[in-house]
């Protein structure tokens, strides 16, 4: 009966307010009418300003329910109990309420009369037996905290575990790190026919061609610094960047998904112009309009879709190259993610790898020796698993039971009945992408960066099937529950074990220094032919053996510091001009994932200690052959 009384008084005195705003509008609008067609017109400033503080003070009254609470039986058993235990000194200050100076607690524990902190007081006035930590963590929750200028309301609901853990002291739930869309992000629909994503294409280049013949123009009549123009590109220039980010933004699948691989490589592979331009990129995915969201909707859960879930909200909280996320709740609260595909990304992944490989080539973007149509039909092959939720959703479920009992590393769960081939639904996680950790204390930046690396191990040497997707906006950080939450598994490969048998021995040779090893095993697994030159042979296995250093000693190794990445430029490019054979297929995703955690532990700025990761796994390795 309480709860209702407390439900009723909130309704009534929102409705009030509503009414009072009404009434006000209407009546002021009929003044200002009056006053503009009479001689009191010059009046009409005054009365302006007079209007909007009124409005302004209208607007004060709150529009949510104040008392929005879900009380059970046992809720106001736990208030209205006489058994509290004794208040103790020691009182976590985060969850401690505010008061007054002239009513907060004395040290021994007694409350004064009439202090508001509730009606489980004694006669002699001295604390109630129930815990304060308890009581704050309900006031809190339930209670208007009415300040000098304005009224805090807190609603959210109470769980069964919310109980526990007030019982034990322990604070109110932390707010959750909502996810926003990059504010480059627009409405802006998908182009879902081949024409008319060709099209964006045939734009796109000729937009470069002109933008390069201005700016080539602009050079030659001494129109730009010549200074600050010296080594820049004049295909590169900021009007070109933006065209190229403005059409895959658009366009989005295949193109696009092909910019964020490009943008988390590190400048010895390509060019830090180049880098940039596909940085902005993997920043700026537009969403669809709410019409076609709802039309994907329709045709993979049916029409009745909405009833389905409690809520959904239609603008997205975030958007990527293949789809864009919703956050919605289903009919029990349970909050969840749903991912829901472009339309025509699936038909036009062959059309746009063409296209986009073309203005590359064309424009000579790419170092020579690259071998980008090698590394085009692996990215073809790659999309094509992207795009198959159902897919997706089953190596999900599938690591999320491998990491089931990991103390660290979590992946939440699928929502069979809301996901499809075209819509994914998992449980909404809370946190931070690993990109933004860069601001976090050291010690905690090495715990992640620490288990980064020994996810990628153990998915390769161990479990042989790997989230080949290295984006930092797939692995998000709760510092609350000081878990890595791992998500989007479309990019999941399974390997071989002759692959992995040989590569392993590559690994452990930098580790160990066996430069033949490395360079035995390199020849086997197809990374050299046996015929290069001595140059290319000495640069590759010069590349493993820098890369390997990490793993060298049981003393941390500095991120932070290391020069690898300098190193390995000047050794790629004599192997991009020495090279005499593609990589082996599996080398490319796998080395995409590997070469994002070591730039993840530099962004970091990690000091951490590798070698164990890897002898832990040697030492219980079992070889086929």
């Amino acid at each position: 009966m309480a709860q209702s009384r407390l439900a009723d008084l909130g309704k009534i005195s929102k409705g009030f307010g509503l009414v009072a705003k009404s009434f006000f509008k209407m009546g002021g609008e009929e003044v200002e009418r009056c006053v503009a067609n009479s001689s009191l017109k010059p009046l009409k400033p005054i009365l302006t300003s007079v209007k909007t503080t009124v409005e302004d003070c209208i607007d004060s009254i709150p529009t949510e329910d104040p008392y929005k609470m879900d009380f059970t039986e046992q809720d106001f058993d736990i208030m209205n109990a006489d058994d509290w235990e004794p208040v103790g000194t020691e009182v976590d200050e985060n969850i401690r309420p505010k008061q007054d100076k002239d009513t907060q607690t004395p040290s021994d524990g007694t409350i004064p009369q009439g202090t508001g902190r509730g009606t489980q007081t004694t006669s002699n006035g001295t604390a109630p037996k129930r815990s304060y930590h308890a009581w704050s963590g309900f006031r809190s929750k339930f209670i208007p905290l009415h300040c000098t200028s304005h009224t805090n309301y807190c609603t959210a609901d109470v769980t069964a575990d919310d109980v526990k853990k007030f019982r034990k002291g322990q604070p109110p739930r932390k707010t959750r790190h909502k996810q926003v869309l990059s504010d480059r992000a627009k409405e802006r629909t998908v182009p879902s026919s081949r024409l008319g994503r060709v099209l964006s294409f045939g734009e796109l280049a000729a937009g470069l061609g002109v933008g390069t013949i201005a700016e080539i123009a602009r050079r030659g009549l001494g129109w730009n610094n010549e200074d600050e123009m010296t080594g820049k590109s004049v295909f590169l220039t900021e009007a070109n960047a933006d065209r190229v980010v403005n059409t895959l933004c658009k366009v989005r699948g295949a193109a696009l998904k092909l910019g964020q691989m490009l943008s988390i490589q590190d400048n010895s592979l390509i060019s830090p112009e180049v880098q940039g331009v596909f940085e902005r990129v993997r920043q700026s995915a537009d969403f669809m309009p709410a019409r076609q969201m709802i039309g994907v909707l329709k045709k993979e859960l049916g029409d009745d879709w909405r009833s389905k879930v409690g809520s959904f909200e239609e603008k997205p909280f975030a958007a990527a190259s293949i789809g864009q996320v919703h956050l919605a709740t289903l009919h029990d609260g349970t909050e969840v993610a749903m991912k829901i595909q472009y339309p025509g990304v699936a038909k036009g992944i062959d059309s746009d790898i063409d296209n986009i490989t073309s203005i590359l080539k064309v424009w000579n973007v790419l170092p020579e020796g690259l071998y980008i149509e090698n590394a085009m039909d692996v990215a073809r092959r790659e999309l094509g698993w992207e795009i198959d939720y159902v897919r997706e959703a089953k190596y999900t479920e599938l690591f999320r039971n491998l990491l089931k009992n990991d103390a660290i590393l979590k992946v939440p769960a699928v929502i069979k009945d809301l996901s499809s081939k075209e819509v994914l639904t998992t449980e909404l996680i809370d946190g931070i992408p690993l990109d933004k950790a860069k601001d976090l204390d050291q010690e905690t930046r090495n715990m992640i960066s620490s288990n980064i690396l020994r996810l990628c191990l153990t998915e390769i040497f161990e479990w042989f099937v790997m989230q080949t997707d290295p984006n930092w906006s797939n692995f998000f950080y709760n510092a609350d529950s000081n878990k890595i939450w791992l998500l989007d598994f479309g990019a999941t490969r399974v390997f071989d074990k002759s692959f992995v048998d040989k590569y392993i021995r590559i690994i452990h040779g930098a580790r160990v220094n066996d430069r033949e090893s490395v360079l035995e095993y390199s020849q086997k697994l197809g990374f050299l032919t046996g015929y290069e030159s001595k140059v290319m042979e000495d640069a590759h296995v010069q590349a493993v053996m820098v890369l390997g250093e990490a793993f060298h000693s049981d003393e941390p190794f500095n991120f932070a510091t290391q020069d690898t990445t300098m190193r390995i430029h000047t050794l790629m490019s004599k192997m991009l001009h020495h090279r005499l054979t593609p990589p082996p297929e599996e080398s490319y995703s796998l080395h995409r994932k590997m070469a994002g955690a070591f730039l993840l532990c530099t962004k970091l700025g990690a000091n951490i200690s590798c070698k164990p990761l890897f002898d832990k796994i040697w030492n219980r390795y079992k070889f086929d052959d």
